[in-house]
C-alpha cells in the first residue's frame, strides 16, 4: 500500500516549504477586495458637515435631557445630574442659527 504523494522534485518538500506553497495557493484563490473610495466623506462641504454636527449636538443634548428626567430623586444633587444639567443648559439653538459662509461654488 502506498505511504503518500510522491516528491514531485529530487526530494521531498520541508514543512516551512509546504507551508508556504499552501499560502500562496490560498491568497491565489481568494476574491480581490472591493475597493471603496474613503475620502468620499471628506469630500463634504462645510456647511454640511456644519449641520451634521449641529444635529449630532442636538440629539446629544435630547439624550442627555431624557437621561436627567430618568434619574432617581436620590441622584439629583450628584455630580452626574449637575454635569446633564449642563449639557441641557447650553443654548445650541443660538449655534444652529449660525451658518458658516459659502465658500467658492463649492457648496
Amino acid at each position: 500500500m502506498p505511504s503518500g504523494r510522491l516528491p514531485e522534485g529530487s526530494a521531498a518538500l520541508s514543512n516551512a516549504e509546504r507551508q508556504a506553497r499552501h499560502r500562496a495557493k490560498m491568497l491565489a484563490l481568494r476574491p480581490p477586495l472591493p475597493t471603496t473610495h474613503p475620502k468620499a466623506a471628506a469630500r463634504r462641504s462645510r456647511s454640511k458637515r456644519w449641520n451634521d454636527a449641529l444635529a449630532e449636538l442636538l440629539a446629544v443634548q435630547a439624550d442627555c435631557a431624557a437621561w436627567f428626567e430618568a434619574l432617581p430623586e436620590s441622584l439629583r444633587e450628584s455630580p452626574t445630574a449637575d454635569a446633564l444639567q449642563e449639557i441641557i443648559d447650553l443654548d445650541l439653538e443660538a449655534i444652529a442659527a449660525v451658518q458658516p459662509p459659502l465658500g467658492y461654488g463649492r457648496d
